[in-house]
């Protein structure tokens, strides 16, 4: 034989002994030139007419013994077809194959490698017919009833790849490992009762392990056969008592089932092998809990939060459960409590300190919320949900400054959130820059046309700004903008009525939207205040008086006080008016012209 054909038959007995694509994808040989791009499937006409081409070959090679010279040329032919199947380029890879297939049609490896390249590209019809005739021509090697097993999973044949299994199992030497295979392939199919039996033969040959033990256990639990995947779990706790992860499964198994003292003592045997496991702890928790034990409950939470080991996402997770469950007075103090232990043991996780945030704006410490919302931020400052709960607070607090101070620094990172406009323009105008508070607001408006209800608190907002500019044709325009969304916008109806009142301006509208507000609310002293204004400047005192009155029952406001002493004034009750002048003075508050009024005992408006 030439050295040409030695060095042939050395890359095919290489190439045919490998396990190819059915059990793995060999990479590309190393090249300078970058890899082809990877081939479009055959089409079907493509491939009938390959298929010809070769039946034609197979035809004309019938009858005649292979020489020497064809043989060769069929082995040229497959290499080349390897080579370009290396490269993924699954059309040349074929023709390729086909002409050595055409030479030498009985030869399994050549049948074989146009299995795999047909299943590579997707024809898996194809790729069946030439995996049964490689298994037929060769049934000792493992590899071909790989392949066709793997073609006939792709199709969804799950009975023909596990007869494959069986066969190659039974036929092929040291190929009991095969048994998992077929076993999980039972499995897929939902046949339990087979894969048990499988994996019974598979402990037969093999002996016990731990992996049989495990997979026989999730069989047993999917038929509901509690004892016997309890007992599985035992062989597997017994057989390895230093492997916590099968104790702690085990001790879940016993908790699920409400087997509560198997499982306490299965997971104490855990803590004997790793003390501090959190895992343990977490289950005691869980049994202790239900068992109605919380004292006992909580101490073993606490002590699993302790561990560091026990992740900052699993304990945001089982704070998010205890945030469901409030405000909740029995659990409000165990949540502070864990939400504390979870910021000291992770000081460098913003989630952290925003889930402690979160406990904390739940139970109501606003001001230690807004804390640990800030140090969440100081370690990540992308989150603007974090911000937002900033400002929020801020706002609940009243507290201007930080309103101000957080909003300006949100709108540096997220400069297009509508919300953080809305609070900026509020800062503005609360610190009397009404000004830069209309600016504010009316950019944040354009950025909220597809919430029209954040536009409505925009429109609500604008009007009181607008008012303290004096730009009273914008101020009314952006209420009746407000009201046209909600009719019903407190807000806008009492300082939109109220306003009209100090104006001296469209006093029926005003009296309609404050008795409209009022009969809404009939206690609310504010409410009851502006409609009662809105009547003293309709010279109706009588009606004033009645609303006025109504509000003092709750009010202590120097200005309600004041305007109850105006109406007395109108009504001729002098001296009961420099009594309730004199009183709002006290409280502080009042108009400017307090002082005036007393002094001289005279009203000035």
């Amino acid at each position: 034989m030439s050295q040409k054909s030695a060095f042939i038959l050395l890359l095919l007995g290489l190439l045919v002994a490998s396990p190819g694509h059915a059990q793995r994808q060999p990479s590309a040989p190393a090249t300078s030139k970058p890899s082809p791009a990877k081939p479009k499937k055959l089409s079907r006409k493509e491939r009938k007419e390959l298929a010809r081409r070769a039946e034609i070959e197979v035809v004309q090679s019938q009858g005649r013994q292979l020489s020497e010279k064809d043989r060769e040329i069929s082995e040229s032919f497959f290499v080349d077809g390897i080579r370009y199947l290396l490269l993924e380029d699954y059309n040349k890879a074929l023709e390729r194959l086909l002409k050595a297939y055409a030479l030498n049609p009985a030869n399994a490896a050549i049948n074989y490698k146009i299995a795999e390249t047909n299943m590579l590209s997707g024809n898996l019809q194809d790729a069946t017919n030439f995996a049964q005739a490689a298994v037929k021509l060769d049934s000792k090697n493992a590899y071909y009833h790989l392949l066709l097993a793997q073609i006939y999973g792709s199709q969804k044949q799950y009975d023909q790849a596990a007869q494959v299994y069986t066969t190659l199992i039974r036929d092929v030497p040291d190929s009991g490992y095969y048994l998992f295979n077929l076993a999980d392939l039972y499995i897929t199919q939902g046949k339990l009762n087979e894969a048990l039996s499988t994996f019974n033969q598979a402990e037969k040959q093999f002996g016990p392990l731990d992996e049989i033990s495990f997979k026989r256990q999730q069989i047993y639990l999917k038929q509901n056969n509690l004892d016997k995947a309890l007992q599985e779990g035992e062989k597997l706790v017994q057989a390895n008592p230093d492997e916590v992860r099968y104790v702690l499964a085990q001790a879940q198994m016993y908790a699920a089932n409400n087997r509560f003292p198997d499982a306490i003592r299965v997971a104490e045997q855990a803590l004997k092998a790793e003390p501090e496991n959190p895992q343990a702890r977490m289950i005691l928790a869980d049994i202790y809990r239900q068992q109605n034990n919380p004292t006992e409950s909580q101490k073993q939470i606490k002590l699993a939060f302790e561990s560091p080991a026990l992740d900052v996402d699993n304990k945001v997770r089982i704070l998010v459960d205890y945030i469901k469950q409030l405000p909740n007075p029995a659990l409000t103090q165990p949540a502070l409590e864990l939400a504390a232990i979870t910021t000291r043991v992770h000081p460098k996780e913003a989630k952290a300190f925003a889930i402690a945030g979160d406990i904390q704006t739940v139970t109501d410490h606003k001001a230690e919320a807004r804390s640990n919302y800030m140090k969440a931020i100081r370690l990540d400052n992308s989150r603007f949900q974090i911000w937002q709960q900033v400002v929020l607070i801020d706002a609940e607090l009243n507290q201007t400054d930080s309103l101000l101070r957080h909003t300006d620094q949100a709108l540096e990172l997220f400069p297009n959130q509508a919300p953080l406009w809305f609070y900026n323009g509020v800062a503005h105008i609360l610190r009397k820059d009404a000004k830069k508070g209309v600016k504010s607001l009316e950019y944040g408006r354009k950025l909220a046309t597809d919430n029209p209800e954040l536009q409505a608190q925009f429109d609500t907002q604008l009007g009181d700004a607008y008012h303290e500019l004096k730009d009273y044709a914008k101020s009314d325009a952006a209420y009746d903008a407000a009201l046209v969304f909600d009719a019903n916008n407190a807000q806008a109806l009492n300082n939109y009525s109220y306003y009209l009142s100090l104006r001296g301006e469209k006093l029926e509208k005003a009296k309609e939207m404050s008795g409209k507000l009022v009969k809404q609310n009939p206690d609310n002293d504010t409410y009851l205040d502006t409609y009662g204004w809105v009547l003293y400047k309709m010279k109706d005192y009588a009606g004033a008086r009645q609303q006025l009155e109504k509000a003092l029952k709750t009010s202590r406001d120097a200005t309600v006080v004041e305007h109850y002493g105006d109406v007395l004034y109108q009504l001729g009750e002098k001296e009961k008016a420099q009594a309730e002048w004199e009183r709002a003075q006290k409280l502080g508050g009042a108009s400017p012209l307090i002082d005036r009024k007393i002094k001289d005992k005279k009203l000035y408006e």
